[in-house]
């Protein structure tokens, strides 16, 4: 029986980045497809509680069947795996991207929400994104890497609970170094919001800011990226700080 691989990502059903991953993956296993319906950047780990969800057939091939949903990448997931997996996926993948889900970007990201939740629920999974926001991108050099990686574990697995994060510079395939497991930058988004005036005259206001990296060492996905090569970083969603353990104990009796 072929493996039956699980698609989602957080820039809807009609993103170039979820086409490509599609296409790459194809030749590996059977592929279902769970899109959100609209683009749904920002939403991480997000729930859909207060409003029914659904779920709209797009179009299904021998091998293949995609549909989309109104709700958010985490519930992509979870419906999926209830309804239209003919049993648990052998492997979810997220993606790909448009735009970098290095560093911090992880906590905020749809994408890694989603895979973060296969993990929690014993799937193994892996998110893709490319460092370039453009709707009409150029993934080729994309393409490679996710035969690699997914190839490699469809066929060795990963530890319980544990996912990949892996991100992909904006580069011709030519100019990529290599792939780098490394540990996720300390950084942060320094966020202002611009106050605007809509054409009634109401205020409204829309969120800018500045990425800020001073992780400057050489073992983090900022610096792989930065200097031409492919991050995967290692991610599980157990916040607990195992190193604060025990100076907390003594600290709260």
């Amino acid at each position: 029986m072929r493996p039956l691989i699980l698609i989602t990502n957080d820039d809807s059903v009609s993103a170039k980045g979820l086409q490509v991953l599609i296409d790459s993956v194809r030749e590996y296993g059977d592929v279902v497809v769970m899109s959100t319906e609209l683009n749904a950047s920002g939403k991480s780990h997000a729930l859909t509680t207060n409003q029914p969800l659904r779920v709209r057939k797009v179009r299904v091939e021998e091998g293949l069947e995609v549909y989309a949903c109104n709700g958010t990448p985490v519930d992509c997931i979870k419906l999926a795996e209830a309804f239209f997996c003919r049993h648990t996926p052998n492997l979810v993948l997220s993606g790909i991207n448009h735009g970098s889900n290095a560093s911090i970007n992880v906590i905020y990201s749809g994408t890694m929400g989603a895979v973060v939740e296969a993990s929690i629920n014993g799937m193994p999974a892996i998110g893709f994104s490319l460092l370039n926001h453009d709707a009409d991108a150029d993934f080729s050099a994309c393409v490679p890497i996710v035969k690699t990686i997914v190839k490699e574990v469809l066929e060795n697995g990963l530890p319980d609970r544990l996912s990949l994060n892996v991100n992909i510079p904006n580069l011709p395939i030519g100019e990529i170094k290599g792939m780098r497991v490394c540990r996720e930058a300390k950084a942060y988004w320094a966020d202002s919001y611009e106050k605007r005036i809509d054409p009634n005259g109401k205020d409204y206001y829309w969120l800018t800011g500045n990425f800020i990296c001073n992780d400057k060492t050489d073992d983090t996905d900022i610096w792989a990226l930065d200097n031409g090569y492919v991050s995967i970083v290692p991610t599980r969603p157990d916040f607990t700080s195992f190193e604060a353990l025990a100076v907390m104990k003594d600290r709260f009796k």
